[in-house]
């Protein structure tokens, strides 16, 4: 995995992670006050060496991370083992963990048919038409092409296994916990029961909203 890194005039610097079946063009309509780290081919089993090797190329000794979705569990395992390295912490749709169920019966909608099913998550992941129109427009076909059937079982594997434990950031002195208030896809309980146990962290909740709340134009002005 190689990163992309964008300077667009800032001091600090971001890493922000997508989510499964997306990769760092979701992020197109971001524009937040930071140089940015987008990881190219990104997987989530291999992510922390390569942004250490990455950091240690670059001379960066301090960065934010923003992790959204599957990358919010990314996020959460690095800046755990490396908090002091980090400046921010920023957590955006999150879940607790998934059960097995889910992703067992997500599995199986993929294994027959997996165009079908990931029209379906796409669609569930925005709170209107005219954005799920831009992803139509620009991601959707190409998405289709660049997540083959091991890919996308791979990556739910990771997600089978992955939980955030809170406690793991207590070293962190900077989280923002962001949620849609519409999310389908992360019951936002679960970031109230994250945000409960971390209690130095600030917990914001996007009005009309759904799961990608960072596709609203006013999105920045959260951070």
């Amino acid at each position: 995995m190689t990163f992309k890194y964008i300077d667009r005039n800032y001091r600090d610097s971001v890493v922000i992670i997508p989510g499964w079946a997306t990769d760092y063009r979701i992020f197109n309509c971001l524009d937040l006050d930071f140089n940015y780290f987008l990881p190219v081919d990104f997987s989530p089993f291999c992510f922390k060496k390569d942004l250490l090797a990455e950091l240690r190329r670059n001379k960066v000794k301090k960065i934010s991370l923003f992790g959204w979705s599957l990358g919010g569990f990314v996020a959460v395992e690095f800046a755990g083992r490396h908090p002091d390295i980090i400046n921010e912490l920023i957590l955006v749709s999150i879940r607790k963990k998934y059960e097995r169920g889910e992703i067992a019966a997500i599995r199986k909608y993929l294994k027959r048919n997996k165009k079908g099913y990931l029209y379906k998550f796409y669609k569930q992941c925005f709170s209107n038409r005219e954005e799920m129109q831009w992803f139509r427009e620009n991601l959707l076909e190409d998405y289709y092409k660049k997540f083959n059937l091991n890919y996308l079982l791979k990556t739910l594997e990771y997600l089978e296994k992955a939980e955030i434990n809170p406690e793991l950031l207590n070293g962190i002195e900077r989280i923002k916990i962001i949620h849609g208030e519409h999310d389908r896809i992360a019951p936002m309980q679960e970031a109230i029961d994250i945000k409960s146990v971390l209690t130095h962290s600030k917990f914001i909740c996007i009005k009309d909203a759904g799961h990608m709340p960072f596709s609203k134009e006013n999105f920045n002005k959260f951070l």
